[in-house]
């Protein structure tokens, strides 16, 4: 079973349960990749299509928290925090940080880089070998706390 039957499959579980905000959540990652589809045809979505549309309504849902916890509204920041728990099932398993410090050295290392100059070079030799099983952003941090 594909990851958009298995998405299917959970609207339909959630609704029977009367589970109305994991149904709002998952109507939206729908209606997303629906738009997705719209956007890429004739050609068809594979699931790292899908999972980059989990992956940028994951970053929105996380940049509304921010935004709201500064605002005051912790009820807001708390339904999007649900909204992110119910998308994450969605992606591959993350690497623990160990991990991921441990494959930033590796790459440092491989790549020969020197200094903050170099940040571009490991992040490219990085995407191929952490897409999608660590965020960006923490990789980036490594890469500058290892380079700096």
């Amino acid at each position: 079973m594909g990851l958009r039957e298995t998405i299917d499959a959970d609207i339909k579980n959630a609704m029977k349960s009367g589970e109305k905000d994991k149904v709002s959540a998952l109507r939206m990652l729908t209606a997303a990749i629906k738009n997705k589809m719209i956007e890429k045809r004739p050609a068809d979505l594979t699931e790292n299509d899908i999972q980059d549309t989990v992956r940028s309504l994951i970053k929105q849902r996380k940049d509304s928290i921010e935004q709201f916890a500064k605002g005051g509204r912790q009820d807001l920041a708390d339904k999007e925090s649900a909204e992110v728990a119910v998308l994450e099932v969605y992606l591959p398993q993350q690497l623990p940080r160990e991990e991921v410090e441990r494959i930033v050295k590796d790459v440092i290392s491989q790549t020969g880089a020197q200094g903050a100059k170099d940040m571009g070079k490991v992040m490219k030799a990085l995407m191929p070998v952490l897409a999608g099983r660590a965020d960006n952003k923490l990789v980036s941090e490594l890469v500058k706390s290892s380079l700096g």
